[in-house]
Formats: C-alpha cells, structure tokens, sequence
C-alpha cells in the first residue's frame, strides 16, 4: 500500500481561484530539471516526474510556458510534488534515462530524438506532457495545449496515485464534475456522524461505509461528490448502508466502542487517531473503509474508487455473499449477468 508520508507534503490544488500571472521569462514559473538532475532528486525524495516535451518551433509550447506554466498557482503544485522536466525532442544531446542512453538520430534540424520517439512513438505531437511514476513503471502520455483547468486532473491523478486504481479518462471526468461543471445527475444520500453509529445500529443494522477526507484531498472530494452520488450507488447505499464523510484532520475528540480517539501527531502529522483504527493502519488518501454491523474492517479500499468500480465491492459486502463465495468467484459473475443487462 502508498505510504502515508507522501501525502503529507501535497498541498490543496486551488481549482477555483486561478490568478494569471505573466511569464517573466520563457521557462514560466516551474523550476525546470534536466533529466539527469530529475533522477538524482529522485534517488533522494521519490516524486513523479512532469516531462514537458516540446520543440523550438512549436507556437503551442510557447503559449503553454507562458499561460499554464506561469500560473503561480499550477507552477507551486508541480514544483511542489513533481520532478518537472523541459525537454527539447529535437536536442542534439545524449541523454540518459532510466539506465538506458538515447541519443540524437540525426545531426539534421527538426529530426526526432531517439527519447522522444520512446515517450511519442510515431505520433509526434506538440506540445505533450509526459506523466512518470517515481520508479518509471507507468507512464501517462498527454498531448495538446493544456491550460491551468484542463491540467488540474491530470497533476491530482499522479501525485494522488489515481493511477493505481483508475482510468484517467474517467477520472477526468468526475473531477470536472466536482469542481467546474457541477450540474449532472446524482441523488442525495444521507450522511450521518461517527458518534450516531452505534444507536443507528441498535435501531436498524447495516453495514457502514467510511469515506476518509483530509482537507488536502483533492480525489477524497471527487469520491464524495461524484462517486457516492452516482444514483445507482446513493440508491444502494441507502438501503444497505450508513454512510460517514469522515475528515482525518477533525479536532473533534470521539468516543467509538468505548474506545476515545482524538488529534495527535501521526508520521509527523497531525491526524485524529480514529483514521488509525478504520484502515488498520493502512491509512492512503482516499481510504473506503467497510465495516460489518459490529464496527469489524471487512475492507479498506485504498486509493480512489469510481463508480463502477465500487459497484460490485458494495453488493459483494452488502448483500453478505462475502460470507459464501470468493471474490475472484464473484466479480466474474458479476461481470457476466452485467455484459447480459447490456444486451
């Protein structure tokens, strides 16, 4: 599982106060690496790395310095959680890379590098933006103008560890649901405290569902505004659950099975102890944490969830055929009796 020491460093993506601020010079505000200074950073602090890949003719590369890469705010976010990398794909340079050499393939003008054709393949587009996982196994290939909206989904998906559980695409499309375009169709759901829990269960027993949020959780609040509100999954949660939006950084003093939970310093954090016992310790943001009608973890669900993929996690915990059938079993049920609904 992601250690929890990464995301104390994260600081809160600002998504509706965008302030524009001119480039003061062709770099933008990013503090640029070279490759190989990136990965000896890395070596020291892992960090994912930001690859802006671009030519000197290239119009779009130049407005994207100026606009995107000179917002204060996006430049302090990458400069913040990311080895940012200018790379020019025409250079005449030798570079290494991950343990391997790439080197120009010609000395003629406006002729690829040998690293660019490795990150763009044959579709040599840009400006791009290449995405790479602190240990270089996964890449995320962008390409176009992005401007300082358009972005934001993208810097959260690989310093959130999106990329982990989920597809990008999808990703960005519930983020801009949560921040930009607000208005699509979702359902209410009832949230309740920490604290009701344990009369709610001597009325009426259910399973509970525990969304862990901090205040620095950009993906924690896609799950709560897109995820949970999704109609088929607000609809079940009703029935079969109580649902808690539970912040790890509550001041709050909570007394939970008789056991007292309360803010204190956690990895060099300050964290209420509660989130501690929800995950087992196994504390990620996002953290989905089910437990059983007698408060016991059944599941944590580490890193962020979309709506189809919590779909069949809740069914296989609510409708207690958890009890009878393996998940590997269930989930390729699941997915048939789906594909036959589709037809």
């Amino acid at each position: 599982m992601t250690s929890f020491n990464k995301y104390k460093q994260l600081i809160g993506l600002i998504v509706f106060c965008v302030s524009f601020v001119s480039a003061q010079n062709e770099n933008g505000l990013v503090n640029w690496l070279t490759f190989a200074e990136a990965q000896q950073k890395n070596k020291e602090v892992q960090k994912p790395l930001l690859i802006d890949v671009y030519t000197d003719w290239c119009g779009w590369c130049k407005t994207m310095m100026k606009t995107t890469y000179s917002n204060k705010d996006i430049a302090a976010y990458i400069n913040q959680n990311f080895y940012p990398v200018k790379f020019n794909a025409e250079t005449k340079d030798t570079i290494e890379y991950n343990g391997k050499i790439y080197k120009p393939l010609s000395k003629d003008p406006r002729t690829p590098h040998e690293l660019a054709i490795k990150f763009l393949g044959q579709n040599l587009t840009y400006p791009s933006t290449v995405f790479s996982t602190n240990n270089y196994e996964y890449n995320l290939l962008t390409q176009g103008y992005y401007d300082e909206v358009k972005i934001q989904p993208l810097l959260v998906f690989m310093t959130e560890n999106v990329w982990r559980s989920g597809i990008f695409e999808e990703f960005n499309t519930n983020f801009t649901r949560t921040f930009v375009d607000t208005n699509f169709k979702k359902s209410p759901l009832k949230l309740y405290q920490m604290s009701e829990l344990e009369a709610l269960q001597k009325k009426k027993s259910k399973k509970v569902l525990v969304n862990i949020t901090s205040n620095f959780c950009n993906s924690c609040k896609v799950i709560e505004k897109t995820t949970l509100l999704d109609p088929d999954i607000a609809a079940y949660l009703s029935k079969n659950y109580y649902v808690v939006n539970f912040n790890a950084e509550s001041n709050d003093t909570i007394i939970f099975q008789k056991q007292k939970y309360f803010k204190q310093l956690i990895n060099n954090y300050p964290l209420n102890t509660l989130v501690m016992r929800l995950t087992n310790n196994r504390l990620s943001f996002p953290s989905l944490c089910i437990l059983n009608e007698d408060f016991s973890n059944l599941e944590v669900l580490n890193f962020y969830q979309s709506p189809q993929q919590l779909a069949p996690i809740l069914e296989y915990f609510g409708s207690n055929v958890y009890k009878s059938k393996k998940w590997a079993d269930y989930i390729k049920d699941y997915s048939i009796n789906k594909s036959k609904t589709k037809k």
